[in-house]
């Protein structure tokens, strides 16, 4: 197969028929070609034997004298559709132009392989087709209502020589371009154009033949789409030698012109505006110039809202084509005239308001007696605007109890008067609204606070919702003509502008209750100037000089302004020095009284001196504070924390404002010894499961004491990082008292914390495993006895940290696996032995059973 490939040059297969006086495409490609991939075409045509030239893409001068002229004008000349195809055109063919026609490539192959040329065969026949309208050769005007039913007819018929084929499509002229509606095919087959497919199947739309070659089209139920120019468009098809079907040429005639007059309901009025318990009358008017016999059915519908479909909307009344009217007690449906419906709606409520329109359908009899409905149409809707019956009268707000001071109560009295026009099926309700008062010129809307239903419900805002159910604020009725809005405790967030609304309702015919009218009262405003609070706290110390041990006394005298009737709670606060490890965070609350006068320790720890602090008020504005047997440890800045409160609303107290103290300082001066701590071991390296000794020495400078007047609390802390960039875990503490306390743990080491000599304390850490490792370090707390025999505590000492490092023991480690892998491999291995044993003994012995030959001596012939 590689050895037959070449260049294929191809044209269709022939021979091609054509019509005289039509245009004919010969299209011409090649492929399987070298060289570049735009590629040059020759054409030249021949009746009998020799061929002539006729054009060329590549060289101009190819044309022969006789296609000069032709070709010059443009009725023969190439068209290229790609790089390796061109179609030869020619217009208006005539019967010289009968012949073959070949198509030719110049070779750019580096070899000639296959074929560079293709002939195909042209015939022309004469024109024998002939499309004409039924009667005139002029189009017809038509003038049909809607629902109508019209027939169009086209003759169409062909002389050719040839075994040729119609097809006949029916188009509709809309605009400038001409849509089909229904084609017979060359193929026997009818098509409907787009969007005529469901008229085609419901068969409002058919396409019949008729004799001496009649195409009819039939339209029932016409409508304003079918209005335009109509015309028969007819084309000739050939089957080919491909057996392909080949559009030879189209003719086309107009056939009419219909005009379709459109039948529109509409309602004589516009929007309409009735009072209440009066008349509505509106009027369906059918537009239509069909002067036969017809019957409308005409429907009413009503709907609330404009955005509601046919389907959502309420059917009012109805009249059939027979003239039957359903039956209802409130409307009336009358026919006034040939194209004129009437709706009576007696007694009108507020809701009736809505849109009303009307649906009608022509109905036309038909040969066989029964009716036939040719059109439907449905009206705009009128808007129909019922306005309530309102009462007439004004609403007055005051106050009755207007607040000077916050908590006071407010009550605001909302009073209907000079009502008219009041009956008996009058009912008022109330709205309460609350506007916030601004000092800038922002715009503030106003918030609902309350408001009641036509049944006297109240429905509450979510501003007041829970002060209401809590009692704080009471809506109420006092009159018929009285609602009445009541604050038990009036705050600053309640000051600004209110106002009421009051609600007229009316009764309906159904006993519902529609509102009618709103009148709201002039805004009353509640208002009462404030000053801020101000507050202050001082602080004095009773007793100028003492020494540790001795009681420490400071009062806290209190002073306001534009509080009324203030309570006070004070609280004490020490801040302690920096070196304090007690408080890392500086400041302590001791002991506080709030303004119940009801005492509370704090953060004081001290189990010792439990009544060690003691807070009292004095007189209203004073509290005194006490603490006995101060220690060096009490040493501070310490102020008095009060928290001014007002009465609040239901009996409860309001925070006003806080203040703050002046500091009292606690110093001592220290003339015994200083004490050092600092920590030791022989050895910070171990192994695993080892023993680890750590000792904690205290050391003293200056003044020395004897070992009974001095004691110790020692707490052991290990930060497990080498970087001490963790939180300090508690290890264990041993108390002056020599009371051990150990902090739970969670692997298998245990710890001993003993006393080893006054000032020596020494941690133990037994069968030490990989998460003891980290740093260690001991807290040191000192306790001195004065002369007066109190003991003094010192501030808190804290050691230098000792890393300790935990190590493995490989040899250790490894023993007992070591141990245990060897027994189990000689066990394994002499088990193995004794099964081999007792299989070759017992199990796989074989037993050879040998023939066994007779050792006889042969007897004599005499014997046997």
């Amino acid at each position: 197969l590689a050895f037959c490939r070449g260049r294929v040059v191809r044209v269709p297969k022939g021979p091609l028929i054509r019509v005289v006086g039509t245009e004919v495409v010969i299209p011409c490609n090649v492929s399987d070609y070298d060289g570049p991939s735009e590629q040059n075409f020759d054409w030249e045509f021949s009746r009998e034997t020799d061929f002539v030239r006729i054009v060329s893409t590549w060289d101009s001068t190819f044309t022969s004298e006789e296609y000069q002229k032709r070709v010059g004008h443009g009725d023969i000349k190439l068209r290229r559709s790609s790089n390796d195809a061109v179609e030869l055109v020619i217009r208006n063919i005539q019967p010289t132009d009968q012949g073959r026609y070949k198509c030719s490539t110049p070779s750019t192959d580096a070899t000639v392989q296959g074929n560079y040329d293709a002939e195909v065969q042209v015939k022309v026949i004469s024109d024998g087709l002939s499309v004409s309208g039924s009667k005139a050769r002029s189009s017809v005007s038509l003038r049909l209502s809607e629902g109508d039913s019209f027939k169009l007819r086209c003759s169409a018929t062909t002389t050719s020589p040839e075994h040729t084929h119609l097809h006949v499509t029916w188009q509709i002229k809309s605009g400038s371009i001409w849509r089909d509606i229904l084609s017979l095919t060359h193929e026997g087959k009818f098509q409907p154009g787009p969007g005529y497919e469901e008229r085609y199947r419901n068969g409002d739309i058919r396409l019949d033949t008729g004799v001496n070659d009649t195409y009819r089209l039939s339209v029932s139920q016409a409508s304003s789409v079918d209005g335009g120019a109509y015309r028969c468009l007819v084309s000739e098809w050939v089957r080919g030698a491909d057996s392909s079907w080949q559009k030879i040429q189209e003719k086309s005639v107009e056939i009419a012109s219909v005009g379709i007059q459109r039948t529109d309901v509409v309602i004589s009025t516009s929007n309409v505006s009735v009072t209440e318990r009066d008349s509505l009358d509106l009027t369906c008017n059918i537009t239509t110039d069909r002067s036969g016999i017809f019957q409308a059915e005409v429907m009413w519908y009503f709907s609330a809202s404009l955005d509601d479909t046919l389907s959502d909307a309420q059917v009012l009344l109805s009249m059939d084509h027979d003239s039957v009217v359903s039956d209802s007690t409130l409307i009336s449906l009358s026919h006034v005239d040939r194209n004129s419906y009437r709706l009576l709606v007696r007694d009108v409520d507020v809701e009736d308001s809505g849109y009303y329109f009307c649906q009608a359908a022509v109905w036309v009899p038909l040969h066989n007696g029964s009716w036939h409905k040719v059109v439907e149409r449905t009206s705009a809707p009128v808007n129909v605007v019922v306005t309530a019956f309102e009462p007439d009268y004004e609403v007055f707000l005051n106050a009755s109890k207007t607040p000077k001071f916050s908590d006071d109560p407010t009550e605001l009295n909302c009073r209907i008067t000079n009502a008219q026009d009041t009956e008996a099926n009058i009912r008022f309700t109330v709205s309460w609204y609350y506007r916030q008062r601004l000092r800038s010129d922002d715009v503030v809307t106003e918030e609902l606070m309350a408001t009641m239903d036509a049944d006297w419900t109240l429905l509450l805002g979510d501003r007041i919702r829970e002060r209401t159910q809590n009692g704080e604020i009471i809506f109420s009725k006092k009159a018929v003509d009285t609602f009445s809005l009541r604050i038990q405790w009036t705050s600053e967030s309640d000051r600004g502008d209110y106002f009421c609304v009051i609600s007229a309702w009316s009764r309906h015919r159904n006993n519902s209750w529609v509102k009618s009218k709103d009148v709201a009262s002039a805004t009353v405003s509640i208002f009462w100037a404030t000053q801020d609070y101000t507050l202050t706290v001082e602080a004095v110390k009773l007793k100028p000089f003492f020494v540790a041990g001795h009681t420490f006394e400071m009062t806290c005298k209190v002073s306001s302004k534009n509080i009324k009737t203030p309570r006070y709670s004070v609280l004490i606060t020490a801040e302690k020095p920096l070196t304090d490890q007690s408080n890392p965070n500086g400041t302590t609350r001791i002991i506080s009284l709030n303004q119940d006068s009801v005492v509370r320790l704090e953060d004081w720890t001290d189990q010792t001196r439990v009544d060690g602090v003691v807070l009292e008020k004095v007189q209203e504005n004073e509290f005194r504070y006490r603490m006995y047997q101060t220690q060096v440890s009490d040493a501070g800045l310490y102020r008095c924390v009060v928290t001014a409160w007002s009465p609040g609303g239901g009996g409860m107290w309001r925070e006003a404002v806080n203040g703050l103290s002046n500091p009292i300082q606690i110093d001592f001066q220290m003339s015994g010894p200083v004490f050092n701590v600092s920590v030791h071991s022989d050895n910070p390296t171990i192994y695993q499961g080892e023993l680890a000794d750590l000792l904690c020495i205290v050391t003293m400078e200056g003044m020395a004491l004897e070992p009974d007047d001095m004691s110790f609390d020692v707490s052991w802390f290990a930060v497990r990082s080498f970087a001490l960039d963790r939180e300090p875990v508690l290890l264990a503490s041993l108390d002056r008292r020599g009371i051990v306390m150990q902090s739970r743990r969670n692997g298998s080491s245990d710890l001993s914390l003993e006393r080893i000599s006054p000032l020596e304390f020494r941690l133990r850490v037994h069968g030490c495993e990989d998460h003891d490792f980290g740093n260690h370090y001991c807290v040191v707390t000192p306790w001195v006895r004065s002369a007066t025999g109190v003991w003094q505590r010192e501030p808190d000492i804290k050691a230098k940290p000792i890393f300790l490092s935990v190590k493995m023991d490989v040899l250790n480690a490894f023993k007992y696996p070591l141990l245990i892998g060897i027994g189990l491999a000689t066990v394994i291995g002499l088990l193995s032995c004794l099964i081999g044993y007792c299989s070759s003994r017992w199990c796989c012995k074989k037993e050879v059973q040998e023939t066994r030959r007779e050792r006889r001596r042969l007897m004599s012939m005499e014997m046997d």
